[in-house]
Formats: structure tokens, sequence, C-alpha cells
């Protein structure tokens, strides 16, 4: 395997995945001494993947061209793909990207099921494989295939570094609208189900305004993300700043904030990976897997609480028993989530002001006078 000089890593996943990733290429890049890296990825996560460092080539694949042109889209696929890999990885346990997986790489290592009945072939023709353990953190799910290796890593969650011209940039976006020091408020999210009910995200940003430091909404250009720029309330420090920053931009502006506020979502892991004060509004999603991690700590969170606190990272979840279920909403049809509607604001404003006002009397707030040259 020291011979190896072309990768393809698979993630038929989401954008956090596809992120979450970054540690996994880091890692194979310093190993095997600059080798050629590939992504094969879901084209929605597009936009992610091309800013992962070390990655030559992204292919996708599209759900809407496999309903239009099904064997099309996997002929083109396969004839990109096949054996020209010496090493292929799989962080997907599906039928598709372990077939993928086997038919690029001349060794390959797939994330598999427990299950035997949908995983017993799969142990067959990989020439490694680890179980996908929803009980354990994403990120070292994603690290398995290192272990497989013996490659040694000496961080789990690595940021991803915007490049000097993005953040001149968003210092000159905060600059123009005269921001020094500030909190990320990210209240969007990819699905409706995991979304912070309007009322009561109005009610903590009406405290946060209170605080006397700036409270900058961020978001994208998405239906949810404009729904949510039409609902931000007037409020004193508030501002909205959707639709402003590119993805990109939106790693620069968070390694210049104080700290994020929001739900669990791509941005969170995002200001994670910086190292930045979290404080995460959960929902039904499967706190072991996707809490966020903290370098400081080196660990994720385990159990499900109401108010939790580990390293750099709070977490604030519904003091309900069927919390965390891990269904999409109640009716696992993306829609409403009851345990969204069940956490107090006041008791996330107050977490988050005992934080503030602690960093502000101790002067650790940096000096940004000069932030902007």
């Amino acid at each position: 395997m020291r011979k190896t000089k072309k990768i393809l890593i698979i993630i038929q996943r989401s954008n956090g995945d596809v992120f979450l990733s970054h540690s996994l290429v880091k890692a194979l890049y310093e190993h095997y001494k600059g080798p050629h890296i590939d992504l094969f990825i879901n084209d929605d996560t597009a936009t992610i993947a091309k800013l992962i460092p070390h990655i030559k080539n992204i292919y996708t694949f599209s759900y809407l061209k496999k309903k239009k042109a099904r064997w099309k889209q996997e002929k083109d696929i396969l004839f990109s793909l096949y054996k020209k890999y010496d090493l292929s990885i799989n962080l997907t346990a599906s039928d598709r990207s372990v077939l993928y997986a086997l038919l690029a790489g001349k060794k390959s290592i797939s994330a598999i099921e427990i299950e035997k009945k949908k995983s017993w072939w799969k142990k067959i023709f990989l020439t490694h494989y680890y179980f996908f353990d929803n009980s354990k953190h994403i990120l070292k799910n994603n690290l398995e295939s290192l272990n497989l290796l013996k490659i040694k890593y000496d961080r789990i969650h690595n940021p991803i570094e915007p490049s000097k011209n993005i953040t001149l940039n968003v210092k000159k976006k905060l600059k123009a609208i005269k921001v020094n020091n500030f909190l990320i408020f990210h209240a969007s999210t990819q699905y409706q189900y995991k979304m912070y009910p309007q009322n009561l995200r109005d009610t903590l940003l009406s405290s946060l305004s209170d605080l006397g430091v700036s409270i900058l909404i961020t978001g994208g250009s998405n239906s949810l993300d404009l729904q949510i720029k039409k609902q931000i309330p007037l409020l004193p420090n508030v501002i909205d700043f959707i639709g402003e920053t590119s993805l990109e931009e939106f790693f620069a502006l968070s390694k210049l904030s104080l700290g994020y506020i929001g739900m669990d979502t791509l941005n969170m892991h995002i200001a994670a990976s910086q190292n930045k004060r979290i404080f995460a509004i959960f929902g039904p999603t499967n706190l072991k897997m996707w809490s966020p991690w903290s370098n400081q700590l080196k660990l994720s969170a385990v159990q499900d609480r109401p108010i939790q606190t580990y390293g750099n990272v709070t977490i604030f979840q519904a003091d309900m028993p069927c919390v965390a279920c891990g269904k999409a909403g109640c009716n696992d049809d993306l829609g409403n989530s009851d345990c969204l509607d069940n956490i107090n604001p006041n008791r996330i404003f107050n977490e988050i002001k005992d934080w503030y006002l602690k960093l502000k009397n101790n002067a650790e707030i940096p000096i940004l006078t000069n932030k902007y040259e």
C-alpha cells in the first residue's frame, strides 16, 4: 500500500459528511506523500467538496439524472472510474457506493452494515471493511479506514483554511457595516424539521440584542434561508447577513467571529473545527454521531441532556423522553419536530450571557481595531 499513488474517496451523503471527510483526506495526502486524490459525491454537495484541499477531480452522482437516464449515468460513471485507482475508500454502506468502490479500486475499503443479510457479499469482495456505527461520531467512523491501513493521524477534526483574498473580502464586508466583534447566529438548516421555531428564535434574538455585541444572522439563498430573511425582527445589534457570503467566505467569517449560535448543520461543524465557542440547538438528530467535536477535549457528546457543556461546546435539547429519536421530524416525513418547540430560549440566552460576560470582564475579547488592515 506504500506504492499507493491514486486514491478515490466515495461520500454519497450530505454537505456535513463531505466536509467531515477533510481529516481523512489530509491524513492520506500526508502519509502517501502527495498522492492523486479524487472524490465521488452527490452533485448537491459539490460546493463544499471543491473547498477541500488536496483534491484533484470531483465526480458526481445525480438523483435527477437517475430518474431521467439511469443507465446512461451508471455507464458514464463506470467508464470514468473503472480500475483507475490503487485504493478506493467508501464512507457510506449503501450497495451502490460499495459497488463503485469495488469497481474503481485495485484495493477497496468500505463501511458496511452490521446486519449479515445486507453485508455478507461486501465482506467477501472488499479488501478491508469496517462496520458503520451509529453510536460513534461521524468523524471516528470516517477515520476507520486509516486504522485499517495503520496510518497514524494527530488530529480528528481539522479546519479548512480560507484564502487570504477571501478573508480580505469578508473583512471589507464587515467594515462596510461597521462590525468588529460579533457572534454568528445561524438559524437555517438543510431541512425544516431541524429548524428552531420562529417565535422562539425571535425571543432569543431579542435577548441577544441586549448583550452589546453584534449578532450576524447568516445563511445562503435557498428557500428556507430566504424565508428566515423575511422574518428577522428589527432589533439593535441584530444584523441580517443572509446571502452576503459564499460558502468559502463563511469559513473566513466564522474564523473571525467570537462564536457560533444556531442549529446542528454544516456551519456548526465548520465553527467547531476552528475551535470556536459553540452554542448548538439540537432537535431529533442523533447526538452521538453528529454533535460538535471539541478539539480541546478530543471528544463529543454521548448522552442526551437538556443542557450540557464540554470544552468549548454547549448543546441544548428538549427535556423529553423521545429525544433524540433520530427521525426526520416526529412523523419521519421532514415535518415538524415537537422537541424543538420545547427548548426554552431563555435557557439558551442565559448560557450565552454568562459566557460572554466572563469573556468581556476578563478582557479576553481580542482587540480588533486594525482588523481590516
